[in-house]
């Protein structure tokens, strides 16, 4: 399944990564590729452990960390730094699947990815092209965000970025290794918690609540790695 999290960040949080991006250092994408996705990879990256790649991590994980949405999705475990990236004119990435096992800049943490995020940084009409098109089970999706809002999709599926033909295109992404491995279970889990919030909104003292909330709880019990 593929989740849009809107407004992850809000407006003036975009603006201060911009700023902040202003004084960054880029280096050539093919850099944290592998030999396979190197080959169709044409980007340029902020080295994750560059100052301002730091800075505008720290501002993601707390944005994340306080998005009930992203957490009930996600039910995150690790997460793996945010990194930045820029594709302009020409620049595109090829059809790839992302890694399963993954290691993060300083090598001191390694996750099997579940869930890939991009984050957007530019707003649509900054850029033509450069669209995210993720290929699932539900067919193809082609995916250009609002700036600051975040689309979560598995990291076991094909994926590429258009190329762009006008501006720039300016993103955060990261992975995640979820509590709950399997895709499906992750996705009946939340369908669930949001039938017994809309429950609880309509009827309060509805008896239903707490029987959502039981399967909830033991279904965590059942599919829960930790």
């Amino acid at each position: 399944m593929l989740y849009h999290i809107n407004g992850l960040l809000k407006r003036e949080q975009v603006a201060e990564v911009r700023r902040a991006l202003e004084q960054a250092s880029w280096v050539d994408g093919r850099n944290t590729a592998g030999y396979v996705a190197a080959r169709v990879k044409s980007n340029r990256e902020v080295p994750v452990d560059h100052p301002i790649a730091r800075q505008i991590g720290q501002l993601i994980f707390a944005a994340l960390s306080a998005n009930p949405q992203f957490v009930n999705l996600a039910m995150p475990l690790k997460v793996t730094p945010p990194m930045i990236n820029r594709y302009e004119v020409g620049e595109t990435y090829g059809n790839h699947i992302d890694g399963a096992l993954l290691k993060a800049g300083d090598g001191n943490l390694t996750l099997r990815a579940d869930l890939a995020a991009t984050l957007f940084l530019t707003a649509p009409e900054e850029y033509d092209g450069g669209a995210l098109t993720i290929e699932d089970t539900f067919g193809t999706n082609s995916v250009k965000l609002p700036a600051g809002d975040m689309i979560l999709y598995p990291a076991s599926s094909l994926h590429r970025v258009t190329p762009i033909t006008r501006g720039a295109r300016v993103g955060a992404f990261f992975w995640i290794q979820s509590m709950v491995r399997d895709d499906a279970k992750r996705a009946l889990l939340a369908a669930i918690d949001q039938a017994a919030q809309q429950l609880f909104q309509a009827v309060p003292d509805n008896p239903g609540i707490s029987v959502l909330h039981g399967a909830y709880a033991n279904l965590l019990r059942m599919w829960t790695e930790t």
